[in-house]
């Protein structure tokens, strides 16, 4: 799947777009032989513009899928992934706006369900945001309050706002992190709300299948070249992202979607709830 792989490199300044990214990220899934896995279904995917979230999304598409993106600020990036996803020949609609906020996730699954046609079959909680903290004396109330909204309130609003329009057979897929199973001296905030998502996913696993025949899982990547990384450390820890992995480099988005695709497909993943899968370099997650 990967190709040209090539170590992150110090940025001149902290890059919001993957144009702006060196190297910059492989996130359109141009190695992908699709199957028709996911054909006529209709899926939702947060933080959708770049990185995981859009490889996921273009991913979808080859598989069959039509996509909704949100995302927050980057609309250039969103554009991108709009366009890859209907030269797949599908139905596509980038939605703006924060995920932190409740009245905004009821009103884009709404948008999201009339532009799909009625429903929704999978939902991707991708959307994240972290803040590197040297001193946790000092960590900022307001960052603590922020990564919260995003990372785990984000995910509950947009679950709560999109099951009315899940049928039976539906699939949510959360992505959790290394972080939640091994911590993290920088990101403790960013951590703990990747561990509430593990929580959150197996919870909701038990509950939904009971109730509505809906599968809940996750995804923990490890240090993937997105645009979080330089816009979230300095450009020396930037530059050696990815490097402790036992594979000694970053990940791309392109290796991390398949796991979403298994996830979502029905006919390959009909007997995985409450499961968290780890494409994370190497790393062997126990727990």
């Amino acid at each position: 799947m990967a190709k040209e792989l090539q170590p992150p490199q110090k940025q001149d300044h902290q890059p919001g777009s993957e144009a702006e990214m060196t190297p910059q990220p492989l996130s359109f899934m141009e190695g992908w032989r699709a199957a028709g896995k996911l054909q006529g279904k209709r899926a939702i995917v947060t933080g959708g513009d770049s990185g995981i979230g859009r490889a996921v999304a273009i991913g979808f598409a080859k598989e069959g899928a039509d996509v909704v993106i949100l995302y927050k600020d980057e609309e250039e990036d969103a554009r991108e992934t709009l366009r890859h996803i209907e030269a797949e020949g599908r139905k596509a609609l980038a939605i703006a706006g924060d995920v932190g906020d409740p009245d905004f996730c009821q009103r884009a699954v709404a948008q999201a369900v009339s532009h799909l046609g009625g429903s929704v079959d999978i939902l991707v909680n991708n959307a994240a945001e972290q803040h590197e903290t040297e001193d946790f004396t000092e960590i900022p109330t307001e960052q603590v309050e922020r990564t919260f909204r995003t990372n785990i309130f984000g995910y509950i609003w947009m679950i709560r706002s999109a099951l009315p329009h899940m049928p039976a057979g539906g699939s949510i897929i959360n992505t959790t992190s290394i972080t939640a199973y091994r911590g993290s001296p920088e990101l403790p905030d960013y951590a703990a709300t990747k561990g509430a998502i593990v929580a959150l996913t197996r919870s909701l696993s038990q509950k939904l299948w009971k109730d509505r025949k809906i599968r809940v899982n996750g995804v923990a990547p490890g240090p993937i070249w997105t645009p979080l990384i330089p816009a979230s450390f300095d450009e020396q820890r930037t530059a050696s992202h990815g490097s402790s992995a036992p594979m000694e480099r970053a990940g791309q988005p392109d290796e991390v979607a398949p796991s979403y695709i298994f996830l979502a497909s029905e006919a390959d993943s009909s007997y995985i709830n409450g499961q968290v899968l780890h494409p994370n370099g190497g790393t062997v997650i126990n727990g």
